[in-house]
């Protein structure tokens, strides 16, 4: 277990709880009724953006976490510790719990009568305009401000990890010899595979970043727009590309790290095989097999282990009680 592991769990969690939330209100959109009620309409409301800004601050706290881990090595040793980690993470889930709760007074079920019948659906309880206001500081506090940070942060990684030279290169400028070739050898190897784990789990953590970014601003950007005019601009086919966004930012993370780490690669196959695994040892034992003579009546005639354990040596070896004799030949 890693930190970065850590919020990782942390923002797969959130992105499945998007997922659900932002899912659900589908089916009522194509029998054109709310279905869920009033409670059902504060709880998918509450949990959209609950998820929506856990992302958010799970993608700022491992970008930090990388940042620190890199660039001040030595800090990290006592910083970027899985305790601490856990501790960021139920921080993180706490404020954006309550942060939320606002939600649960903005939004409410409406009921439009027709001729023909009634229409219920989950919207605003207050007039547009008064949600300005709150929109800027999500917007601020969870798209903008997450940004900055992961550019700025980014930026001084890739300095330090592809245009830093490495410690062998430095030592090969140098034309320094160590009495102790062997040791500094292997000492430089070590520190290449540690780089270059280091700048694949960067690149990786960066994609997830820079997808982030790309497939929230089609949502984000619409909703800014549309606390300015008015009326909104509520187009079917560029809402239905926002949502396809949003659902495809939620549910593409697995494949980046399938695509770009082979450590996720093998743990994913260990945990796929694991019960198939699990149900083969439990028919197949394994059974050593060891010869041994028998020298207490001059036979050279082999006995297994296995006979021995089943009882069938008995029949074939007439063996005192106090014959040391017997002679293991493996």
């Amino acid at each position: 277990v890693t930190p970065t592991n850590c919020y990782l769990v942390s923002l797969a969690v959130a992105d499945l709880i998007v997922l659900l939330a932002a899912g659900l209100p589908n089916i009522s959109d194509v029998i054109a009724f709310w279905i869920y009620g009033y409670t059902g309409c504060l709880c998918i409301t509450y949990l959209q953006y609950l998820g929506i800004n856990v992302s958010s601050c799970s993608i700022t706290a491992f970008t930090i976490e990388r940042y620190i881990a890199i660039c001040h090595s030595i800090k990290a040793q006592f910083l970027c510790t899985v305790s601490r980690a856990k501790r960021i993470i139920a921080a993180v889930w706490i404020f954006t719990s309550l942060y939320c709760t606002m939600w649960f007074f903005l939004v409410d079920t409406d009921e439009t009568v027709y001729t023909n019948g009634v229409v219920v659906t989950c919207g605003y309880r207050v007039s547009r305009s008064l949600y300005m206001p709150i929109y800027f500081l999500d917007f601020t506090l969870f798209y903008v401000i997450p940004l900055i940070v992961a550019t700025v942060l980014y930026g001084l990684i890739g300095k330090i990890l592809f245009m830093s030279p490495l410690p062998s290169q430095l030592m090969d400028r140098a034309g320094g010899v160590s009495v102790h070739q062997g040791l500094s050898h292997s000492t430089n190897k070590s520190s290449k595979g540690t780089v270059t784990t280091r700048k694949q789990i960067t690149k990786m953590l960066a994609v997830v970043v820079i997808l982030f970014a790309l497939l929230w601003m089609p949502y984000r950007t619409l909703v800014v727009v549309n606390s300015f005019i008015d009326p909104p601009y509520h187009n079917t086919w560029f809402l239905l590309f926002c949502r396809m966004c949003i659902y495809t930012n939620s549910a593409i993370n697995p494949i980046i790290y399938n695509l770009m780490s082979q450590k996720f690669r093998v743990a994913f196959k260990k945990l796929c095989r694991c019960n198939r695994q699990h149900r083969e040892a439990e028919y197949n034992a394994p059974i050593y097999y060891s010869v041994m003579k028998n020298s207490s009546h001059g036979s050279n005639e082999p006995v297994t282990e296995q006979e021995e354990l089943s009882g069938q040596t008995q029949n074939r070896l007439n063996m005192k009680e106090d014959d040391d004799s017997m002679l293991s030949i493996s």
